[in-house]
């Protein structure tokens, strides 16, 4: 009888861990958790960064998922032209793509994803890039790592 409540405790653990090791689960976690990021970002900056809040957030997510997307596509071949730039200014210039890629999400979603200014969107880039690492290391990796 104890032998038949291990096997069920391992079989338990082993629908967790098929979960977890999924791939679409885990982008899943990493399209919410930018989406949470991008919530906290426009309502810290409220005039220079909007992000509409119609339909229950849904534009959250959708950018959070154009902005995946273009960071998979576009972003290798930005860093890869202005990697000599990168590399003069120790790195500085890297956020720049960052902000280029916002910009590229705005024209995409137009009004329901706005940025505005030049210095403003650099700042509200590094905190973005900042508070996704905050959020894959708290949050996102230890829940990945539990079903390992």
């Amino acid at each position: 009888m104890k032998k038949k409540i291990i096997i069920e405790e391992k079989n338990n653990k082993s629908k967790f861990t098929r979960l977890v090791k999924n791939k679409y689960f885990e982008w899943l976690l990493y399209t919410i958790g930018y989406a949470i990021v991008l919530m906290i970002v426009s309502n810290l900056f409220k005039k220079s960064f909007y992000i509409s809040n119609n339909y229950y957030g849904l534009y959250y997510l959708v950018s959070s998922i154009i902005i995946y997307i273009l960071n998979q596509t576009v972003k290798p071949l930005l860093f890869y032209i202005t990697l000599p730039l990168t590399a003069i200014t120790f790195g500085l210039f890297y956020p720049i793509v960052n902000v280029v890629i916002l910009y590229l999400t705005s024209l995409i979603l137009g009004s329901n994803f706005q940025i505005h200014g030049y210095i403003l969107p650099f700042i509200i880039a590094i905190i973005i890039s900042l508070l996704n690492i905050i959020m894959e290391g708290m949050i996102i990796k230890p829940i990945i790592n539990k079903g390992k």
